[in-house]
């Protein structure tokens, strides 16, 4: 199985079960401005393996989750419609694996692996 070089997991803390069916995409800074290099939806374990190419190059990457869609489609009020997630990457060879931990009024990440 394939993997992309950037991976993401949402995990839905506030219901404890992982967040499926949320939309996210993929931009890198080119200059000044942000150009879209993917796009997809976390599967039912909340997972999105493969979001974009096996490799990037080192740069500026940013991750772009439509909580507000995830959490409308339950009927639950969020603060956050959109969280975006903003993370460099320094070499083209490796993992980059970015998790959101999510609730509707708070979320969290880090560098996961």
């Amino acid at each position: 199985m394939s993997m992309s070089h950037i991976t993401t997991h949402v995990l839905d803390t506030g219901s404890g079960k992982p967040a499926a069916d949320v939309p996210v995409t993929l931009h890198v800074l080119d200059g000044e401005r942000w150009v879209q290099i993917a796009e997809g939806a976390t599967d039912a374990d909340g997972r999105i393996k493969e979001l974009g190419p096996d490799r990037v190059p080192p740069g500026t990457y940013r991750l772009t989750f439509d909580t507000g869609k995830y959490y409308a489609a339950s009927g639950t009020e969020t603060f956050f419609p959109e969280v975006v997630l903003t993370f460099g990457v320094v070499e083209s060879e490796g993992h980059y694996h970015v998790p959101l931990l999510l609730s509707p009024f708070a979320y969290s990440t880090y560098r996961g692996s």
